[in-house]
């Protein structure tokens, strides 16, 4: 995992709801065991056309949304099956961040692991930088992962909460098994003292 700090962005304004993770990435696509190419699966069924052809209305179709690094999506994203995919094609099309008003447990939890960073803000402020990047989608947004806050260009802060133990994870670019491994000697050293 890239560890994660900070973020100067583009983002991409996805205007819906319930956003379940069989819209984010098909079931079809699940065969895959690597992360590698999962991107070309994310959001298949509205970025292609029945015939394969990319869909011209599809928001992340539309060149001035090219390269954008934060997808804002509205509230309950990531909703349904637990499906790990679904992080996998998320970060295999490039997006470091989702902002959105809520998750769900399961999917908040896997982007976390996963080296993504899940940003639950207020329904208001979701509108207000879906409005931004809509107008102009050359704005940046910087998200500031050690001070929990996202700016906009005029300089207004929305601040984020997150588990202390994710943080660190994800600060460092590791996962559980990285961060114990990362620690190993600590926890030796812990249970020789205790044990004694």
């Amino acid at each position: 995992m890239n560890p994660f700090t900070t973020l100067d962005a583009t983002a991409v304004p996805l205007r819906a709801e319930n956003v379940d993770t069989d819209q984010i990435i098909p079931a079809r696509y699940l065969t895959a065991v690597t992360k590698a190419g999962m991107g070309a699966g994310l959001f298949a069924a509205w970025r292609y056309l029945p015939d394969g052809s990319p869909n011209p209305d599809f928001v992340l179709n539309q060149p001035q949304y090219a390269d954008a690094q934060i997808l804002i999506s509205g509230k309950n994203f990531g909703s349904g099956s637990s499906r790990e995919h679904a992080v996998w094609a998320l970060t295999d099309y490039g997006f470091r961040a989702v902002i959105a008003p809520s998750f769900a447990d399961i999917f908040y939890n896997n982007a976390l692991k996963n080296g993504s960073l899940p940003i639950p803000l207020p329904e208001a402020a979701v509108a207000m930088l879906m409005d931004l990047v809509e107008e102009d989608p050359g704005a940046r947004i910087a998200i500031d992962l050690p001070a929990q806050t996202v700016t906009l260009p005029d300089g207004q802060q929305f601040h984020f909460d997150i588990d202390p133990y994710r943080k660190q994870c994800l600060l460092q670019g590791l996962d559980d098994l990285g961060y114990l491994l990362a620690n190993l000697n600590a926890i030796r050293a812990y249970e020789a003292a205790w044990g004694k």
